[in-house]
């Protein structure tokens, strides 16, 4: 079975909603505990729970919009149809770049995991991630996905071994410790919606899903719902063995948790999951990417080539080598930290922009059939749409200067490019 342009159809509503959670749970929860409960406290299991809310309104907007227009381009699609095919591309440069720079970032991360425990580089070892990564999608999507599954089994498995590592010690501490005030709560909420994000690459299996008008929406919200569970529990579990201010000090807390309780072959049990969860946010991301590119070259606003279907292996395989490509590249940058924020920006700008297209589309289309629709309105005008932009400013604001400059510059080229191609 093929989808639009002749990708394969293989994905149901747990290869969707697995491979979400996979892109969700991601290295972000394996790196930011420590730090947002340094801001937050015992009470850190608050700031998830704001982020939690705010990821939510827009996770929201995507389900209703994948149930109307369920494409590959997602993002480039849905402005498209609310603001014209410039505004559109605008989004999909942006995101894009944000794609490929994530990619680039995530595998930098597997390579400083590989070099601790072996002799071999952080680069090399992050090429070789990639170029693995990008044989593994052009194979098939089936493929994918199945890979993905073993490694977010193993990914969220990690997260369950820290709750039930942690069970035994609830109620040890006070979990309203809040040593920054509700200013640090707040503070960590913004710092920890990034290891929310991934429902928006959800959107771009659209074209390789059975069913995506139902489907789509419906993984998108299970696998939200499913990391918030685990982010809330591990957050109760962390605190409880270790307490706020050792957590905060530590740079491995997950890997320090399991040490603490268990010893040090736990510790690298905990040290090898990461290692998974890095390559398989990496895969998936770059297939998120990829479509993406496959998308918009089949809309005629990136070059045709991108818009290749392997005729064997029903992937976009060019548009797949292109993002492998560039994220290899900018793997050679050296330390892309700064350069990576920027990918923040290029997010949110897209969250506000869809939140409004969910408003407008309201008023100009409302007879397009919608399988899924965002609850709660006023006078026509669906509130949680609304929400989504105005914490999607309050983010943008929560980001440093120098971020917001990178940020504008990917912004201000891609509307430069739109404007020349017209």
């Amino acid at each position: 079975m093929t989808g639009e342009g002749g990708l394969r159809r293989e994905l149901g509503l747990a290869g969707v909603t697995v491979s979400g959670i996979g892109i969700i749970l991601g290295a972000g929860i394996y790196a930011l505990l420590g730090e947002a409960t340094g801001l937050a406290g015992n009470a850190v299991w608050l700031s998830f729970g704001i982020a939690a809310v705010m990821a939510a309104c827009t996770a929201l907007s995507y389900a209703e919009l994948s149930s109307m227009f369920p494409r590959a381009a997602a993002e480039y699609a849905y402005v498209s149809e609310a603001f014209g095919r410039k505004a559109a591309f605008v989004v999909g440069w942006l995101i894009l770049a944000s794609g490929v720079l994530s990619t680039a970032t995530v595998a930098l991360g597997f390579g400083g995991y590989v070099a601790g425990a072996t002799a071999l580089p952080i680069v090399p070892a992050a090429l070789l991630l990639i170029a693995g990564l990008s044989a593994l999608a052009v194979l098939g999507i089936r493929e994918t996905a199945l890979f993905a599954i073993a490694m977010t089994l193993i990914e969220a498995g990690g997260i369950v071994f820290v709750i039930l590592i942690g069970l035994p010690h609830l109620g040890s501490v006070d979990y309203f410790v809040m040593p920054n005030g509700f200013s640090g709560v707040f503070k960590g909420a913004a710092l920890v919606f990034f290891a929310f994000m991934g429902f928006e690459e959800m959107v771009k299996l659209a074209e390789e899903t059975k069913d995506p008008e139902r489907t789509i929406p419906r993984a998108v919200l299970l696998a939200l719902a499913i990391a918030v569970a685990l982010y809330m529990l591990v957050t109760v579990s962390a605190v409880s063995v270790l307490g706020w201010e050792r957590l905060a000090a530590s740079s491995a807390p997950f890997a320090e948790i399991a040490g603490a309780v268990l010893g040090e072959q736990a510790f690298a049990v905990i040290t090898l999951v990461a290692l998974f969860a890095t390559a398989n946010t990496a895969l998936l991301l770059l297939v998120a990417a990829s479509r993406l590119a496959y998308g918009m070259a089949a809309a005629g606003s990136l070059p045709a080539a991108l818009g290749r279907v392997h005729g064997r292996f029903g992937t976009p395989w060019v548009a797949v080598a292109a993002a492998g490509a560039i994220s290899a590249g900018f793997l050679f940058a050296g330390n892309i930290a700064y350069v990576a924020n920027a990918t923040n920006v290029a997010l949110f700008l897209t969250f506000l922009t869809i939140n409004a297209v969910v408003i407008v589309l309201r008023f100009r289309e409302p007879d397009t059939p919608r399988p899924f629709l965002v609850p709660g309105a006023a006078l026509g005008v669906p509130l949680v749409p609304v929400l989504g932009i105005l914490f999607s400013v309050f983010l943008l604001f929560q980001l440093e200067a120098a971020v917001l400059v990178l940020g504008g510059v990917l912004l201000v080229s891609g509307g430069v490019i739109a404007v020349f191609r017209g």
